[in-house]
């Protein structure tokens, strides 16, 4: 008798933590339109970039949503994917955004280490997380 042994990779699981992704929120949409704005800009590091921030919440949000769309391939080792503002559907990438963003949200620090790890390299981490919780900021207000 033989026996199967199922081996799911860190795509698997990813894709399945994300598979229960609400649609589009506020939040995705403002990336959405960004990064189409954005996309002809040049390279940009992201430890640079995160300095240069400024202190005035709103530029500061609209500054870390720029600096997160240009960095972002950076911090994922190949470009993302990402809709057109008005498409109902969300990319894998997009999920995995939107999944950050409620995470670091709700304090749940497992699911933030989770994501982070599956996808980031780990000195990506602390940049992301700060450009992540700048845009959240203004977008998830009580």
């Amino acid at each position: 008798m033989m026996t199967a042994l199922i081996r799911h990779t860190n795509d698997d699981t990813c894709n399945r933590a994300l598979a229960h992704s609400a649609p589009p929120d506020r939040l995705l949409v403002h990336l959405r339109k960004v990064s189409r704005s954005n996309r002809c800009n040049g390279y940009i590091d992201m430890f640079g970039a995160c300095a240069a921030l400024s202190s005035n919440p709103r530029i500061a949000t609209q500054a870390a949503s720029e600096v997160l769309m240009r960095c972002l391939s950076q911090a994922l080792g190949r470009r993302p994917v990402l809709y057109h503002p008005d498409e109902p559907d969300m990319s894998f990438d997009e999920k995995w955004l939107s999944s950050l963003a409620r995470s670091l949200q709700s304090g749940d620090d497992d699911s933030v280490a989770f994501l982070l790890h599956s996808r980031v390299p780990r000195h990506a981490h602390r940049n992301l997380v700060f450009l992540m919780r700048c845009i959240c900021e203004q977008f998830y207000q009580i």
